[in-house]
């Protein structure tokens, strides 16, 4: 005869292995489990099976377990979970790809129909078109006021209706209506919730962000330290070419408003007396800029186009006849 373990040998069971899971995995994906079925759940484990474990349990057991094997380990980083274990939640331990590991569950989503009393998840909307039903089911089409038409025979909805606004619950007459047309309108499955990661918690859209997209949010970043740097004084890396710069264009100011002077500034002086030696100076760049030729490659390129004189024959001293 085999005797079932008793409450308290599987909560000692659970405590263990759920320890157990900390201790091996750094990364850990919390899911919500609204609506998932165990036949779902076991699919979901078998599509996962390798580098990744799926965790259900109470949210007492698991906060209790987490709680004190924080205290035991030594490792307060383990709390940070406690506050993510709110509603019908569950644990992926991984150590796999976080990004790659989201989009595998997420392949695993069955279609639900609309049950009475379900908050609706999406908008509901159904289409025009022919129902297929006789016209003696034109009293569901009525109370929900739909517009319809009989057509052949059947009942047939001439324009879309929002049926049920996301967030609303799903009414009676809702539910009978889209049973009748077959819609199943819901999919359900694991939605991932936050991201553990080496005891840092986040939004599990980091997940999406690219390369390109962390390098955008560098650059802004330096660039508003930057500008906080400048704006206060005060001296930091991002700022220090930029505060050299307005100290070089400072003393050279200085040394054109005094006698003051040196090598660089002599330059700038020099130019200030006469403008024309600046202009002189700005015309190959500027022609560079423009794309414009200098003077004496455009005239050997017009030479190189004009071709040799022909020589006639009566040059050489005899005719074609001779």
């Amino acid at each position: 005869m085999v005797t079932k373990p008793s409450k308290s040998q599987k909560k000692i069971a659970y405590d263990k292995k759920l320890c157990e899971l900390l201790d091996q995995y750094s990364q850990i994906l919390v899911v919500a489990a609204d609506n998932v079925g165990s036949n779902q759940l076991q699919s979901i484990r078998s599509g996962l099976r390798g580098d990744s474990i799926v965790l259900m349990g109470k949210n007492t057991m698991m906060k209790r377990s987490v709680r004190l094997h924080a205290e035991r380990s030594g490792n307060m980083d383990y709390l940070n979970l406690i506050p993510l274990l709110v509603g019908n939640v569950g644990l992926i331990f991984t150590k796999g790809d976080l990004k790659e590991v989201r989009e595998e569950v997420g392949k695993y989503k069955v279609g639900a129909p609309a049950r009475v009393g379900l908050v609706a998840p999406i908008d509901v909307i159904v289409p025009p078109g022919n129902t297929g039903l006789d016209p003696s089911q034109t009293s569901f089409f009525q109370v929900l006021n739909i517009p319809t038409k009989i057509n052949k025979g059947t009942v047939e909805i001439i324009t879309p209706v929002e049926l049920i606004k996301k967030g609303d619950k799903v009414g009676s007459s809702e539910s009978a209506l889209l049973a009748k047309l077959g819609v199943r309108p819901f999919s359900y499955g694991l939605v991932v919730m936050s991201v553990y990661d080496s005891g840092t918690v986040f939004s599990p859209e980091v997940l999406d962000l690219t390369e390109e997209d962390l390098a955008v949010k560098f650059a802004t970043g330096l660039s508003m330290l930057t500008s906080l740097s400048l704006a206060i004084s005060y001296p930091s890396l991002a700022a220090a070419p930029h505060m050299f710069i307005n100290a070089y264009k400072n003393v050279l100011a200085v040394a054109v408003a005094t006698k003051y002077s040196f090598p660089q500034a002599d330059k700038v002086k020099e130019y200030l007396k006469d403008p024309a030696k600046f202009a002189v100076a700005m015309a190959p760049a500027a022609a560079a800029a423009s794309g414009a030729a200098p003077a004496g490659a455009a005239k050997a390129k017009v030479e190189e186009k004009e071709e040799p004189a022909e020589v006639s024959d009566d040059d050489m001293g005899f005719s074609l006849f001779d």
